[in-house]
């Protein structure tokens, strides 16, 4: 059964008062090439009283905090000039309505019923939506509930920066005269390392990667937890476990040879090391890249705990690594990233705050993120589903060819 929405009205929210007109300088990790793209995502909440309106108004008070989000991204992504050209023209936003409930599309647990186009803001003519810091729309169920449609490029906020703009909205769509936490621009405070003469220009292929979701158990998580600190002594935490079970699964279902090189790569925040930021406000991108590499044969014939602790050693040279890069000591640029079939990229969004957003009606029972391109393996972490415990394994990672064998992998957890 096929179910419609009808985007009612759209249009740019602006600042609800005067905002500064300037431009914003970008940290180096704000201009990193590679984050000038859109992260989509769905926000399922099952209550709510005339949430359009009352998030549309949210917004247009919390712009005044935020007024960079209002903004538009001006330069050239190849040289990495770019900054934000402060404005207040404002956030496309879209007010849409669905004629069903969300008992009808199943709380758009996978798979969606509805399309995620007909869900998400769509720009109007002549917009550039690499140019729009976000775009936001909010669509309305006869039952009451509703789904807030939250497309975001990457090179304003990273994912816990983008968490924190939404609880300013929710804050002031709750009442509050202002967000709980006070926004911190502090771009300046980034390490701003000498640059490399510049190689040759990222190649990004295109790959025919399968959609595929696994819900892992926590009891079997817990199991690979106690016999990772029985082996080694160690604690080991759900993100290392589900990754490393994920980037096995994927390397043994494709087959490389066994001398291969494969990498499974992630993005940490590193807020903890730069003592210089505040405790909290900065929503600014504040990341490194870990990598862990190995060859196909070692992460194939591997225990599960042996490919955890891979991942631990590799989690463990974060703090080093990264004072390093902050002063320039370093042969290759961390944030270059080269993408091929060899190489898995992981996304964690269990704990970026999304979950606990509150506009007034309770809590998101649900997030579907969907950041999946056609160049890049991709792997998401994120709650299942509300009243659904353990982590749900989102994945964009293997061909056609692969599928079969990789779905069987990830259902033999040991």
């Amino acid at each position: 059964m096929g179910f419609s929405v009808n985007r009612i009205t759209q249009s740019l929210v602006r600042p609800a008062e005067p905002t500064p007109i300037v431009s914003e300088s970008l940290s180096v990790i704000d201009r990193v090439p590679g984050l000038r793209h859109t992260v989509r995502s769905l926000h399922v909440f099952e209550h709510g009283k005339e949430p359009a309106s009352v998030i549309r108004s949210a917004l247009s008070k919390a712009l005044v905090w935020y007024y960079p989000f209002a903004g538009r991204f001006v330069g050239s992504v190849p040289d990495g000039d770019v900054h934000v050209a402060c404005t207040g023209e404002g956030v496309w936003f879209v007010k849409a309505e669905a004629g069903c409930t969300l008992e009808d599309v199943n709380k758009l647990d996978h798979p969606l019923v509805v399309s995620e186009d007909e869900l998400l803001p769509q720009p109007g003519p002549n917009m550039d939506p690499l140019a729009m810091p976000a775009m936001m729309q909010v669509t309305e169920f006869t039952c009451g509930g509703f789904v807030i449609g939250l497309i975001a490029v990457h090179t304003l906020a990273d994912g816990l920066g983008a968490a924190q703009f939404l609880h300013a909205i929710a804050d002031l769509a709750r009442g509050l005269p202002e967000p709980i936490v006070k926004p911190v621009w502090g771009r300046e405070l980034i390490p701003n390392p000498p640059k490399l003469p510049p190689g040759p220009p990222p190649v990004f292929p295109s790959f025919s990667l399968q959609q595929h979701i696994s819900d892992v158990d926590s009891t079997d998580v817990a199991r690979v937890k106690a016999q990772y600190l029985e082996s080694t002594g160690h604690y080991c935490s759900t993100f290392d476990v589900c990754i490393a079970k994920t980037w096995q699964a994927r390397t043994r279902s494709i087959g490389l040879h066994p001398e291969k090189p494969v990498h499974v790569c992630f993005f940490a925040s590193t807020r903890h090391l730069l003592p210089v930021l505040p405790k909290e406000g900065f929503y600014g991108n504040c990341f490194y890249t870990v990598t862990a590499t190995a060859t196909s044969g070692a992460v194939t014939s591997a225990k599960l705990i042996e490919v955890v602790k891979m991942i631990r050693d590799a989690k463990a040279k974060l703090p080093g690594d990264f004072a390093k890069w902050a002063v320039g000591d370093f042969n290759k640029d961390p944030y270059e990233l080269t993408f091929d079939y060899s190489s898995l990229f992981v996304s964690d969004w269990t704990r970026l705050g999304f979950l606990e957003v509150d506009y007034g009606w309770g809590p998101p029972s649900h997030v579907v993120p969907f950041q999946y391109v056609h160049f890049m393996a991709v792997a998401i972490l994120a709650p299942p589903p509300a009243p659904k415990k353990g982590t749900r394994i989102m994945t964009q990672c293997v061909e056609k060819e692969h599928l079969s064998t990789f779905k069987d992998e990830m259902k033999s957890f040991f």
